[in-house]
């Protein structure tokens, strides 16, 4: 994903694109991704995680060489959807196996795989910068990228924990679980003989997977608007020359790939419950900041604008390993689960920017950027409630912490 973000300035140029079919495309993919996400969890809890990661994570590269290869506009939009339902079926598979590693391995740890999934992207980046250098089209690296990573991929998926039976969890089902919920309500003990029965699919209460799910959208919308506004909040609103204008989606970038890599113990020592507190509490706090940098003095308005991106990077840097890992530790259907709660939160990434750019030209750009602030406050608001409700269900959901 790294080689072909980066390598999209050269296939515009390419194919003579332009910004609205370029945007068209990358709508494509995110789309494309978004419908295999929802077809992947059945899939995943069927065969299991590491069986559709064997699968799924060769030919996410392989259908690479579509769009690398593609020689005009219509080409290149529908082998971008293959592209995107290969990336949708490999960050479900690979998700749902990182919270089974956390679980086998008993302290938080997901965390630190989002941290190198960044690491990626900026090494990809990194080497088209390097190819480009060298005069070679980027084109190549795509193309070289699609036929060698299935091969690379082989010996460390040969490490993917063994494929393991679902793990069965109490469940409910139409008027039956309206009655189990109501005799939990009260404090009485589910029936003797009642057998097992499921909860909606996932194996979790449709309306924590809703909270959930609100909760990953809310996080996901107010990373795609740093990611996409940063920089043009910088050179808009507060007036930095184009060199320094970057720098503030730079900050962002570093300040979330960081705590990532790092935040594993945090969440260890304060829980999931209040960790997401207080990822939406900075990440709110930090737009704050953001929102407030073209009232205060020149001196210090870029500064007061980066300090607050900083803070929306160290707090949405958690959001998404906390709620995956409260699904997956919670057993039943973990597939299904996620890819209820990935999908929510995807379409935040893909709905997030076009929103904002709409409300910004209808009004400004600092009138957008309160969507992701009161966003980034609702991560805490549905987040904190939903997983409290999942670990009293479901204890183990808070994975617990080596001494």
């Amino acid at each position: 994903m790294g080689l072909w973000a980066a390598g999209l300035p050269s296939l515009n140029d390419r194919l003579d694109l332009g910004p609205a079919r370029l945007g068209s495309v990358l709508l494509l993919i995110s789309g494309g991704a978004l419908v295999s996400m929802l077809v992947t969890g059945p899939l995943v809890d069927r065969w299991s995680s590491r069986a559709v990661c064997w699968v799924s994570g060769p030919l996410s590269a392989a259908v690479l060489l579509g769009p690398a290869l593609a020689s005009g506009y219509l080409w290149l939009a529908g082998l971008a959807v293959v592209f995107g339902m290969g990336l949708g079926v490999t960050e479900v598979a690979m998700n749902t196996h990182s919270v089974e590693v956390e679980h086998a391995y008993g302290r938080p740890i997901i965390s630190a795989f989002h941290g190198t999934w960044s690491l990626g992207g900026a090494a990809g980046g990194g080497l088209t910068a390097l190819v480009l250098q060298t005069g070679l089209d980027a084109q190549v690296l795509l193309v070289a990228a699609a036929v060698v990573v299935p091969f690379v991929y082989v010996p460390f998926a040969l490490r993917l924990l063994p494929a393991r039976p679902s793990r069965d969890v109490p469940a409910v089902d139409g008027e039956v679980g309206a009655a189990a919920d109501a005799g939990r309500a009260a404090g009485e003990e589910a029936p003797a003989g009642g057998g097992r029965v499921r909860r909606a699919g996932p194996g979790l209460r449709w309306g924590l997977v809703a909270m959930l799910g609100l909760a990953a959208f809310a996080g996901h919308l107010s990373e795609g608007a740093a990611i996409d506004w940063a920089a043009l909040h910088a050179r808009w609103v507060l007036g930095t020359d184009p060199a320094a204008a970057p720098v503030a989606y730079t900050i962002f970038s570093v300040a979330m790939t960081t705590v990532r890599l790092l935040g594993d113990p945090i969440r260890g020592r304060l829980g999931s419950v209040r960790t997401i507190q207080l990822a939406g509490l900075l990440a709110a706090l930090g737009y704050v900041l953001v929102l407030a940098s073209p009232l205060v003095g020149d001196a210090v308005r870029v500064a007061c604008a980066w300090t607050g991106w900083a803070l929306a990077g160290v707090g949405l840097a958690t959001v998404v390993p906390v709620i995956f890992s409260a699904v997956g530790a919670a057993g039943g259907q973990v597939g299904r689960a996620l890819s209820l709660v990935t999908a929510f939160g995807y379409s935040g990434m893909l709905v997030g920017p076009a929103v904002l750019g709409y409300v910004a030209e209808a009004s400004s750009l600092p009138v957008a950027l309160i969507v992701p602030a009161v966003l980034a406050a609702v991560v805490a608001l549905a987040g904190a409630p939903a997983i409290r409700s999942l670990s009293a269900e479901h204890p183990r959901a808070e994975v617990p912490v080596r001494s």
